[in-house]
């Protein structure tokens, strides 16, 4: 048989020929597109271990493309998502990273260019049976799986930030699951990350965004299944 890799005969409904590389790759890159919470205007995927030795045979590349683009696991589309990528006016580079590292074996960094001109870092992990993680925001150490409505904060570490931010989610009669915060330095940027039960409306987030010394204020949904 020649021409074409595996994924293009079996078709994106399902999900390639690895769940882990496919379905991941379009789970993983949705995820940082939930994170930038704007449109992005390039990005450079950065693949490590078994994404660097393979992701073109079994699809990697399309399905980080087409989850960037929002597109959807089980979409038809992602066969055609270099063609996409040019139609969004998407600009994007794939590096395999061929060196030695300390990364799980499906890992990808983002490197991304935000619509306002901000700059976006993330490093994700795929796990197996179409599940991820992000490890790391920028140089924040972070946990995060996109199994639940998220809020992210960058703020200035200072007494009562946390009192703030949970007093508007309690007014909204949001559900808090999780809250993890830490800070690189005492005094300087910290930041947040509350799993919820439900998205606050858009109220809530705009009251949160307007707490002062809070820099960004970023609300993601849970990814679909």
């Amino acid at each position: 048989m020649s021409g074409g890799s595996l994924f293009d005969i079996v078709g994106p409904v399902m999900v390639g020929p690895s769940s882990s590389h496919t379905a991941g790759a379009v789970r993983l890159a949705n995820l940082a597109r939930l994170i930038a919470d704007q449109p992005i205007r390039e990005v450079e995927f950065i693949l490590y271990n078994s994404f660097a030795q393979t992701y073109q045979g079994h699809g990697t590349d399309r399905g980080l493309i087409a989850g960037i683009l929002g597109y959807g696991v089980n979409d038809e589309r992602i066969r055609d998502a270099f063609a996409l990528a040019a139609q969004h006016q998407l600009k994007y580079r794939i590096t395999p990273f061929t060196g030695a590292n300390n990364y799980s074996p499906n890992t990808v960094v983002f490197s991304l260019v935000l619509q306002d001109g901000q700059t976006l870092r993330i490093v994700g992990h795929s796990i197996g049976g179409g599940k991820v993680y992000v490890s790391k925001i920028d140089d924040h150490n972070v946990s995060l799986r996109g199994e639940m409505p998220t809020l992210i904060l960058f703020y200035k570490d200072q007494p009562g930030m946390i009192w703030q931010v949970t007093k508007i989610l309690a007014e909204q009669r949001v559900n808090i699951a999780s809250l993890t915060c830490n800070r690189n330095q005492r005094g300087l940027e910290a930041f947040m990350i509350i799993t919820l039960d439900s998205l606050p409306d858009g109220s809530a987030v705009e009251e949160i965004r307007k707490i002062a010394d809070i820099y960004t204020v970023r609300c993601i949904d849970k990814l679909s299944a």
